[in-house]
C-alpha cells in the first residue's frame, strides 16, 4: 500500500517537471527545502479548487448555446458549445420521465430507445427526476397526450432542458472533483500529477458534451483501489465502469499483465469476479424490465458505420473521392477494428511481459484504451476524457501531455467547423482540412503512446519510477 512519510514528502512539480521548473522562474523559482507549507492549502485542496474553476469555465463556455436552449443550429458549431444532453432530454422521453428500458408500446412508438449503456441511462433518468422536481413536478400525463414535437417546443419544456443540463453540469462537477481526489491518491507522494487532469483544456471543453465523466471517475477509482492492493474493489469499479462505457473493461487486461508478472493470479481472479458481478447487477434492472430495449446498445454499435473522428471515415471519404469502389460497410469495419485491436493488445501483452519491470496499471490501461480508440469506427470529441485520467498518471510530464492535448484541441475545433460546413471547399467535395485534423489528433496520441512505451521499456525514463530505478541500479552495482 503506498504511503507518504509526511506532509513534506510530496514530489514537487517545480523540482520534478522541466516545464513547471521553467515556468516557476516567474514566481521565484522552484520550491526550496526551507519553503513553508500552508497549514490549510494542501496539494489536494489546491487541486480540488483548480478542478472547480475548470468545470465552472466549462459551463461558461457552453453559455451561448445554453441561452437559446441549443436552438441555433449554427451557433452550436461556431461557438463550439454543442452538447448531446438537451436533445436527448426530449428525444428519449426524459421530459415525460419515461423509463429508458420500458417495453410499453405507447412509449416505444413515441421515443427511440436510449442507445447508451445502462449506467448512463440510469443517470439520465435520475437527473430528469431531479429536473422535474426542481421545476415544480409538471404533469407528465398531460404531455403524453400531445405530440412529441409539441412537447419539445413547449416553453416549460425548453426551460426544463436548460435545467436538465444545469443539473447534469453540477453532477459532472462533483464527479470531476472526485476524480481529481482519487488521482491525487494513486501515488500519495505525487499528488500534483492530478493537476494535469484538474486544469485540462479538454476537460473544460468536453466535460459537458455527453455523460463520459461517469466512466472517468470509475476508472480513476479503479486506479486508486489497485494502488491500495484491493483487487475486489478494483474489479467492482471496473465492472461499474463497463456498465457506463465499454472501455473500462480493458483495464482488466492491464491487471492480467501485472498479475502474470508478479504471480498474483488470485488477485486477477478476484478482480475479474468483482467486475463480472458488478456489471451483472448493474445491468439486471434494465434487462428484466426490457430485454429487447437493453440489447439496443449492442445492436446499435455493431450496425453503425464509419463515424466522426475515425480513421475509417477518413479512408472511406478519401476512397469515395478518388473513385474507388471498395466500401467500408459496418461488417468490414467491425472485423477490421477488432483484428487491429487484437493485434494491438498482443503487442501490449508482449511489452508488459518482457519489460525490465512490471508496468504500472495506468500505463497498460492507457496503451490498451488508446489502441481501441485509434482503430475504433467512431472517435467522438469527448472520448479524449477516456484517456485523460490514465494519461496523467501514466506519463506525468507536462510537455508530453500538452503535445497530446494540442492535437486534441486541433480536432475539437475542426470537427465543429466541419459539421457547420465551414471547411467545405468552394468547389464541393469533402473537407481535406478535417481529414488532416483527424490525422493530427491520432499522431499526437501516438506520440504519447511512444512516450509511455519508452517508460515501460526503459524505467529510468518513467518519472514515477526513475528515482527508485536509479537506487536499485546503484545497489546492484555495489552488490556486484
Amino acid at each position: 500500500m503506498p504511503t507518504s512519510t509526511g506532509r513534506g514528502d510530496w514530489v514537487h512539480p517545480s523540482v520534478d517537471d522541466p516545464v513547471v521548473t521553467a515556468l516557476s522562474d516567474g514566481v521565484g523559482g522552484p520550491v526550496g527545502p526551507r519553503a513553508n507549507r500552508h497549514p490549510w492549502w494542501t496539494p489536494v485542496r489546491v487541486l480540488l479548487a483548480l478542478t472547480a474553476v475548470c468545470m465552472a469555465l466549462g459551463m461558461f463556455q457552453k453559455n451561448n448555446c445554453f441561452q437559446d436552449t441549443w436552438g441555433d443550429g449554427q451557433a452550436r458549431y461556431t461557438h463550439m458549445c454543442y452538447s448531446d444532453l438537451p436533445y436527448l432530454y426530449t428525444g428519449r422521453g426524459f421530459a415525460e420521465l419515461s423509463w429508458p428500458y420500458s417495453d410499453d408500446p405507447g412509449t416505444r412508438a413515441r421515443f427511440e430507445v436510449m442507445e447508451y449503456p445502462v449506467g448512463i441511462s440510469y443517470w439520465a433518468w435520475g437527473t430528469a427526476w431531479v429536473t422535474h422536481w426542481l421545476n415544480g413536478s409538471p404533469d407528465v400525463e398531460e404531455r403524453y397526450q400531445q405530440s412529441t414535437g409539441d412537447v419539445a417546443a413547449a416553453t416549460d419544456v425548453q426551460r426544463e432542458k436548460r435545467l436538465f443540463v444545469a443539473v447534469n453540469a453540477v453532477g459532472f462537477a462533483i464527479l470531476a472533483l472526485l476524480t481529481t481526489w482519487l488521482l491525487a491518491g494513486v501515488n500519495p507522494r505525487r499528488p500534483w500529477d492530478a493537476a494535469a487532469f484538474a486544469v485540462s483544456p479538454m476537460l473544460l471543453l468536453t466535460g459537458l458534451v455527453n455523460w463520459d465523466l461517469l466512466a472517468v471517475v470509475l476508472v480513476a477509482g479503479a486506479l486508486w483501489a489497485w494502488a491500495r492492493e484491493r483487487p475486489v474493489l478494483t474489479g467492482v469499479l471496473i465492472g461499474l465502469g463497463t456498465a457506463v462505457k465499454l472501455y473500462p473493461l480493458f483495464l482488466l487486461g492491464g491487471v492480467l499483465v501485472i498479475c502474470l508478472r508478479n504471480k498474483r493470479l488470485r488477485d486477477f481472479a478476484l478482480a475479474t469476479l468483482g467486475a463480472a458481478g458488478a456489471w451483472l447487477l448493474a445491468n439486471l434492472p434494465a434487462y428484466v424490465s426490457g430485454p429487447e430495449q437493453w440489447k439496443v446498445f449492442w445492436t446499435f454499435n455493431s450496425e453503425r458505420g464509419a463515424d466522426l473522428g475515425s480513421l475509417w471515415l477518413v479512408a472511406q471519404q478519401a476512397m469515395d473521392r478518388t473513385g474507388h469502389l471498395f466500401a467500408f460497410d459496418p461488417h468490414t469495419i467491425n472485423v477490421g477494428s477488432w483484428v487491429f485491436f487484437g493485434a494491438w493488445c498482443v503487442g501490449v501483452l508482449a511489452l508488459g511481459l518482457t519489460s525490465p519491470s512490471a508496468p504500472r496499471l495506468a500505463q497498460l490501461g492507457f496503451l490498451i484504451v488508446a489502441g481501441f480508440l485509434i482503430v475504433n469506427k467512431v472517435y467522438s470529441p469527448q472520448y479524449v476524457l477516456w484517456l485523460l485520467p490514465l494519461a496523467v498518471i501514466a506519463r506525468p510530464r507536462w510537455r508530453d501531455l500538452l503535445v497530446w492535448q494540442a492535437g486534441e484541441l486541433v480536432y475539437f475545433a475542426a470537427v465543429w467547423w466541419y459539421l457547420g460546413g465551414f471547411l467545405a471547399p468552394a468547389g464541393g467535395g469533402d473537407a481535406g482540412f478535417y481529414w488532416a485534423a483527424t490525422l493530427v489528433r491520432v499522431a499526437a496520441e501516438l506520440y504519447l503512446v511512444a512516450m509511455v512505451v519508452r517508460d515501460i521499456w526503459y524505467p529510468r525514463h518513467d518519472p514515477v519510477r526513475s528515482a527508485a530505478y536509479e537506487t536499485t541500479t546503484r545497489s546492484n552495482a555495489v552488490a556486484v
